[in-house]
């Protein structure tokens, strides 16, 4: 039996940009970006809220020419949402008739509705706050993978979300297949290719080589310090910025510079938006950062900012051990309005063409309640929106006559195929480069004609 326990397997604390990661359990895999040279430093002490990691030359105008590439070019664009904690595809996608099901949730099960049945298999039905995916499934814009996972899964939180965001099951990777994507197809002088919302630098992002930048709130963007403001925080900003300019042969004074340059270059672009209301064309739910996170990104990709590849958390928790159906619930409410809100507004703006959206978990939950709640499972559910995306099931829904040896769901696709075709045919890169093993792999197609 595979350990189950969230305390031993968790993160005590997240990882910051420049101070390396946290020490984890013994068996742990590194995470992804330990030990790499990232050349990278976090102002946390003056309030910017941005990292950079990476660092090649970064020539002057050449992050305006980027932007400038980005705005004529309509480069691709991929977005991965991740649902921190287990989401519980069982209760997203519910097998409602089934007897099984019936007898394993006795409290938890969901109650049968013909409106809320799953369009592409009659034996599921959608969660009732997640009605805004099932919109989008049947207006052709979503990819459903019902039961995916990887064989003989591990039940860690730390170690599965370690193989989906390197995108292999190798203990010893320590770059993301994001990452690995852009150490290939990225831009040296483009910090921004590789983004990631949040405090902390996603792993899948995390690179050997190339720039890519993490910061929270992008209308938060601003150096702060106790009893400072403007015009002194301006002064900060254009002392910050002088020191990226001028030659030296110095190793280390050359790198603070390149990432001075890097950081620089990345304010200026985000100055239009601090402080700013977003001019939203469709509408966000209120008092939550997940939604003003894809408000502030649909007007960053308007702009014309040159991003390629976005991390990012949706709203909430998903280990739901206990007190399952009300947290549920309200996650999956703000999740999933969210991302038809941001779908409604990428199309609004003229954008949706060149955007696809990824949302995953890096497990599902056990198939019998514990309590109220659900214990970490195998299995879990996927889903590729966007308006190229072909509307389908990959991978049949197994059923849950049989499970594995510990009564989890059993998978019918692994997330490493969901992987490389989305290089494959989104990104137009070379798969076998950047997911091992992917020469080997039947591809389903995911886009459209």
């Amino acid at each position: 039996m595979k350990a189950k326990s969230c305390s031993d397997f968790c993160r005590t604390q997240a990882a910051y940009a420049g101070n390396g990661l946290p020490s984890i359990e013994p068996g742990m895999p590194d995470p992804a970006g330990t030990g790499l040279d990232r050349r990278g430093f976090l102002l946390r002490s003056t309030g910017l809220a941005l990292s950079v990691y990476g660092g090649m030359g970064l020539g002057p105008g050449a992050y305006e020419e980027a932007i400038a590439s980005a705005s004529g070019g309509g480069q691709r664009v991929l977005i991965s949402v991740f649902l921190p904690g287990g989401l519980d595809a069982l209760s997203f996608l519910a097998p409602v008739a089934d007897p099984v099901y019936q007898s394993a949730r006795p409290t938890l099960k969901l109650a049968a509705n013909p409106a809320h049945t799953f369009a592409d298999d009659s034996r599921l039905q959608w969660h009732p706050d997640a009605l805004p995916f099932k919109a989008l499934h049947e207006a052709g814009k979503m990819a459903v993978f019902p039961a995916i996972g990887y064989s003989d899964a591990n039940q860690s939180h730390f170690t599965s979300r370690h193989f989906w965001e390197t995108g292999s099951l190798d203990f010893n990777a320590n770059r993301g297949w994001l990452g690995r994507y852009l150490d290939i197809a990225g831009d040296p002088e483009n910090p921004l290719q590789g983004l990631s919302l949040g405090w902390t630098l996603s792993p899948a992002l995390a690179t050997g080589s190339m720039p890519v930048a993490s910061f929270s709130r992008p209308t938060d963007y601003e150096f702060w310090a106790h009893g400072l403001g403007s015009p002194v925080s301006e002064k900060l900003f254009d002392t910050y910025g002088a020191l990226g300019q001028g030659a030296t042969t110095d190793p280390a004074l050359a790198t603070a510079r390149r990432v001075a340059r890097h950081t620089d270059s990345v304010r200026r672009s985000m100055e239009p938006l601090v402080d700013a209301t977003i001019q939203s064309q469709a509408t966000y739910p209120t008092g939550a950062l997940f939604p003003e996170q894809l408000a502030a990104l649909a007007e960053m990709l308007e702009r014309g900012l040159p991003i390629r590849c976005v991390a990012i958390e949706g709203h909430g928790g998903y280990d739901t051990h206990s007190g399952q159906a009300a947290t549920l619930s309200s996650n999956l409410e703000v999740t999933a309005a969210s991302i038809a809100a941001f779908q409604q507004d990428l199309e609004a703006r003229g954008l949706a063409d060149r955007v696809l959206i990824q949302v995953w978990s890096e497990f599902g939950r056990r198939v019998n309640q514990n309590g109220d709640g659900t214990d970490h499972g195998a299995a879990g559910v996927a889903l590729l929106i966007g308006s190229h995306v072909q509307r389908q099931m990959v991978g049949e829904w197994p059923g849950l006559t049989s499970l594995d040896e510990d009564d989890n769901m059993l998978h019918t696709s692994d997330f490493r195929v969901m992987y490389a075709a989305i290089v494959d045919q989104w990104l137009n890169a070379d798969a076998a480069a950047i997911i091992p093993g992917a020469d080997q792999m039947t591809l389903p197609t995911l886009l459209a004609a």
